[in-house]
C-alpha cells in the first residue's frame, strides 16, 4: 500500500511539474507588453446602473445566430451571422432570407453607392480581407477588395463604414492574431484583449485607384468605425484600452503612442470594453460596451508574464468579464448623451445599436437567434 501510494503522489507531482512548466514557457502567440491600465471609476456618474433595457422584444432568427452587426436599409435589417451569412428581416420579424454567404465570418458592413455590400471579413479566402458582394439576393458575385496594407496582411478586418465620396474606411484590430488561423474570431479577439498588442490600424481602400493606406496604427484591438456627420473625421474604439478615438480622415500612418493634432481620444476610461459604433440620429452615435471591466485585465496590465500565463489557458478558462447588457451613446465630442443598461437581463454582450426612427435594433454576440429591440420612446427619446 505505501508503494502504491508513493507511485501515485509521484504521479501527482509530476503532473503538476508539467503543468507548470506548460504555464510558464510554453510558446505564446504575442508576447503582452506592459501598460498602465486607468483605475476604473465602475458604474458611476453618467454610467450610473439603470434598467432602461428591461423592456426588451426580440425578432427570432430561425437557426441563424450572433447578428454581430446590423444595418437598415429600404425597410430591411440586414445582419451579419455567425455561420457565414448576412440576412435581412423585415423590422417586424418577417420575410427572413438569405442574401449572402462568405463562407467567413462576416462582422461589421456596410453599402455603397451602387448598393454593393462592402463587409469585413477576417475569415474570408486566405488571411481575410475587405469584400464587395453584388447582385445581393441572387446571383450574387463576391470581389476581394484588399487583404494588405503598408505591406502587412489584413488578418483581423473587423468595422466598416462607407463614405459620400466611395472612400471604404475600416478597422484591422490587430497585425499579430490571426484570426483565420485561430479559427474562431471571438478567441482571436479575446487572446489580443489579453495580449494588449496594440498593433491595430485603421485603413482606407479608394475603389478608384484600388489602393489601400494606413491612417493610423498602433491601436489595441481597433473595433468600431463610424463617420462623423460632415465625414472628415472617424470615430473609432479601441477596445483593448476602454477609449474611443476622433481621427481625421486626411491623417497619415499616425501612432496611438505618439501626440498628433490628427487624432485625439475623446472618451477614455470606459466601464466596459466598447465594441461597434453606429451612426443613430440627432447626432447620437451608439456603442455597445460588450463585457464591462475585467479585474483580472487590469490587475495584470503591468504584469505581462501573468497575462502570457493566461493565454496558455484553455478559451474556456480564459478570464473574461461577465454578461452584462449595456449600451451608451455619445456625440461627435464624447459626451455620454444616454446609457441604458440591465444588470438583470439574459440580452448580453451588446456590440451595438441600430436607430430607427422608433427603434433601437442591438447587435450582439451571446449565443442566441434573436435581434432584440425597444421602443424609443419607452426610453424617453
Amino acid at each position: 500500500m505505501k508503494l502504491k501510494k508513493k507511485g501515485y503522489l509521484l504521479i501527482v507531482l509530476s503532473a503538476f511539474c508539467l503543468l507548470t512548466l506548460y504555464l510558464l514557457i510554453w510558446p505564446v502567440p504575442i508576447h503582452p507588453p506592459y501598460w498602465d491600465a486607468p483605475q476604473t471609476e465602475g458604474y458611476t456618474g453618467p454610467h450610473k446602473v439603470n434598467s432602461r433595457l428591461a423592456g426588451m422584444e426580440f425578432i427570432e432568427l430561425d437557426h441563424f445566430n450572433q447578428p454581430e452587426h446590423i444595418v437598415y436599409r429600404d425597410n430591411w435589417l440586414y445582419a451579419a451571422m455567425e455561420d457565414g451569412e448576412i440576412i435581412r428581416v423585415r423590422p417586424d420579424g418577417s420575410e427572413s432570407q438569405v442574401v449572402v454567404n462568405t463562407g467567413g465570418r462576416p462582422l461589421g458592413f456596410d453599402f455603397d453607392s451602387e448598393g454593393a455590400l462592402i463587409i469585413a471579413d477576417p475569415l474570408y479566402g486566405e488571411h481575410g480581407g475587405l469584400i464587395r458582394v453584388t447582385n445581393i439576393g441572387g446571383g450574387q458575385e463576391i470581389e476581394l477588395l484588399t487583404n494588405s496594407a503598408d505591406g502587412y496582411p489584413t488578418h483581423f478586418a473587423d468595422a466598416v463604414v462607407v463614405a459620400k465620396n466611395g472612400l471604404i474606411y475600416f478597422s484591422d484590430a490587430s497585425l499579430l492574431v490571426k484570426a483565420k488561423e485561430i479559427g474562431d474570431v471571438g478567441r482571436a479577439g479575446e487572446l489580443d484583449i489579453l495580449a494588449n498588442s496594440s498593433t491595430g490600424r485603421v485603413l482606407e481602400y479608394n475603389p478608384t485607384t484600388q489602393q489601400t493606406r494606413v491612417l493610423m496604427n498602433d491601436l489595441s484591438f481597433a473595433n468600431g468605425i463610424a463617420l462623423s456627420e460632415d465625414e472628415q473625421h472617424l470615430l473609432i474604439n479601441e477596445t483593448g484600452k476602454y477609449r474611443v478615438w476622433k481621427l481625421d480622415v486626411t491623417a497619415e500612418n499616425i501612432s496611438a503612442f505618439k501626440q498628433d493634432t490628427s487624432a485625439q481620444i475623446v472618451v477614455d476610461n470606459l466601464p466596459g470594453l466598447p465594441d461597434n459604433i453606429m451612426q443613430g440620429e440627432d447626432g447620437r452615435y451608439w456603442i455597445g460596451l460588450i463585457y464591462p471591466r475585467n479585474d483580472f485585465l487590469d490587475f495584470s496590465a503591468n504584469k505581462p508574464w501573468l497575462r502570457s500565463i493566461a493565454m496558455r489557458l484553455p478559451a474556456f478558462m480564459l478570464p473574461k468579464g461577465n454578461g452584462y447588457s449595456h449600451l451608451i451613446a455619445i456625440n461627435e465630442s464624447g459626451d455620454i448623451v444616454a446609457d441604458l443598461q440591465d444588470p438583470k437581463g439574459s440580452y448580453t454582450e451588446i456590440t451595438g445599436a441600430t436607430e430607427t426612427d422608433d427603434k433601437l435594433f442591438f447587435h450582439h454576440l451571446n449565443n442566441t437567434n434573436t435581434i432584440g429591440w425597444i421602443n424609443k420612446g419607452d426610453i424617453g427619446f
